[in-house]
């Protein structure tokens, strides 16, 4: 007997705003990528099943870039429901794209091409209407558009 394959459902989006201006970005002595901090500076939640704001100066993206175009996200910040409650959110995942869409990105530009680019959060809300989000399991798209990255979630069911 085969299993249920999954099934995807939109849950929400997330306009994700970053700082203006250059980008952290450093080679870590003995290592062959570049490490990248950006600190999130605020956005908004909207969708079916949950709506929002992202909490400003509450964490942001430290990313490893290597010269194949490959992109590691690891970012770590919180959401503030509608109703006030706290959501914290552990997002990782990868982007890869030609060198030239990379520069146009770092430069906060809008590149010719999108990059690939998925990512799989995990989130941690307290028990209540939001704690669903800590029992399932997601997937989304993402896309750079200058200032501000646009981030589509999916609940795995």
């Amino acid at each position: 007997m085969e299993l249920t394959p999954p099934t995807l459902e939109f849950a929400f989006r997330i306009c994700m705003e970053f700082p203006a201006g250059e980008r952290v970005r450093f080679k870590p002595e003995g290592m062959t990528h570049t490490r990248g901090f950006v600190p999130v500076a605020g956005g908004t939640v909207e969708g079916p099943r949950l709506s929002g704001t992202v909490i400003a100066g509450s964490g942001g993206d430290w990313p490893r870039l290597w010269d194949s175009g490959l992109i590691e996200f690891e970012a770590h910040y919180l959401l503030a429901a509608t109703d006030g409650t706290r959501i914290y959110v552990h997002n990782r995942g990868i982007a890869c794209a030609s060198p030239e869409t990379i520069a146009a990105i770092e430069q906060g530009g809008r590149p010719r091409e999108a990059p690939y680019c998925r990512v799989a959060p995990r989130f941690e809300a307290p028990e209540g209407p939001h704690g669903w989000l800590s029992r399932r399991l997601f997937i989304g798209t993402a896309e750079r558009r200058g200032e501000h990255t646009i981030f589509e979630y999916y609940v795995v069911n």
